[in-house]
């Protein structure tokens, strides 16, 4: 019967019963200190949403960046979900770097800016 009780209460959040939209918290950070010219990781920290359907997209300079990887969906113990997005990339002096978030918490995307440290 917990088993069930479980499955329940997993199922309920996916859905979102009793739950009202809660907007993404989302941190813009690279793995390693920014370098001009050498490679890095981009990553896109996405947490504390519900209901669960996100879009995670990066930009360099307005273009959309390929081969965007993604960790699996997990949840806190308040039942909110996080994600993590991340992109290998060669920052150079004068590129803007955006992480761009879609969800039913926001009217619109939203545009989190990476603040190069170099």
């Amino acid at each position: 019967m917990a088993a069930g009780a479980a499955l329940l209460l997993l199922l309920a959040a996916l859905l979102g019963l009793g739950q009202a939209d809660e907007a993404p918290k989302v941190e813009v950070y690279s793995r390693n200190h920014g370098v001009d010219g050498e490679e890095n990781t981009l990553n896109c920290f996405v947490s504390g949403f519900h209901p669960p359907k996100i879009n995670i997209s990066f930009f360099k300079n307005g273009e959309p960046m390929s081969n965007v990887k993604y960790t699996d969906m997990s949840f806190n113990d308040k039942w909110y979900f996080q994600r993590l997005a991340y992109v290998t990339f060669t920052p150079r002096k004068g590129d803007i770097y955006v992480c761009r978030v879609a969800h039913s918490a926001f009217p619109e995307p939203q545009s989190f800016r990476w603040d190069a440290d170099f």
